[in-house]
């Protein structure tokens, strides 16, 4: 299953394998690493998900270098840890960008009514868990910005981005979709083709100076995404802005 096998290689890019990779890429940008917060520290304490370290350096450089107020996007919620990173940062660099994501909390279990194991615990109880959960800590932590988060899978949001569609979010807001994005946040399915369909999409809308970063993508990481972001590294129109382990790019 996507989510144990995530947790489970959530350090998967470091030790010596890293190692190795750091020295091939000796010559990689590097970004500043995010100075030692006693709020995000506090934040990653309380809130579950499987935020790599590495990640929130670059949600901090993206957000800092914002190219104009045009809205962020992530694709996939979990519990709402990065997205309450992302809000933080926001406030932190006074920036007043929408946040804008998207999650079914539909994972890859196909028996939605059996249990998990001998719990007693059906997963469509886990689904409607982490649901909550995450309109909990979204409403604790990002109280005065509360993203606004509609409940689609990430092709139907971009179906509904393309289409300007204004759609309720799950805080029963009304929300506009549609126009730039300045930063995407990819973090859905890891498989190649959603992954790829993912940055494609986000692509269309993402506008000059934008960024993207594909979550699960390093070199060592077992998860597809990494060969989308091997792909893009060909294509003229994007630069590499760093590998931390996961791919930040920028769009020229």
């Amino acid at each position: 299953m996507h989510i144990l096998r995530k947790a489970a290689r959530k350090y998967g890019d470091h030790g010596l394998a890293g190692i190795t990779i750091a020295f091939k890429h000796r010559h990689m940008p590097r970004i500043p690493a995010v100075q030692s917060n006693e709020y995000l520290g506090w934040l990653q304490f309380a809130v579950p998900g499987m935020l790599e370290r590495g990640n929130v350096d670059c949600f901090d450089w993206a957000i800092r270098h914002l190219p104009s107020d045009a809205p962020i996007v992530e694709i996939g919620s979990f519990c709402g840890l990065s997205t309450n990173v992302m809000t933080y940062l926001k406030r932190h660099h006074g920036k007043t960008n929408r946040l804008i994501t998207c999650d079914r909390w539909i994972f890859e279990r196909r028996d939605k009514t059996a249990e998990l194991d001998d719990s007693g615990v059906s997963f469509d109880d886990y689904r409607e868990f982490v649901r909550e959960t995450f309109l909990r800590n979204a409403h604790m932590f990002s109280r005065h910005d509360l993203p606004f988060t509609v409940e689609l899978f990430s092709d139907e949001f971009f179906e509904a981005w393309t289409a300007r569609d204004t759609m309720n979010d799950v805080f029963g807001r009304s929300i506009a979709l549609g126009g730039e994005i300045s930063f995407c946040y990819i973090d859905g399915s890891h498989l190649y083709d959603v992954a790829k369909r993912d940055f494609a999409n986000a692509d269309r809308f993402l506008q000059r100076g934008g960024f993207i970063l594909l979550d699960d993508s390093g070199d060592s990481t077992h998860h597809e995404s990494r060969l989308v972001a091997q792909e893009v590294l060909s294509d003229a129109r994007y630069k590499l802005v760093t590998r931390n382990p996961n791919y930040l790019f920028q769009k020229v």
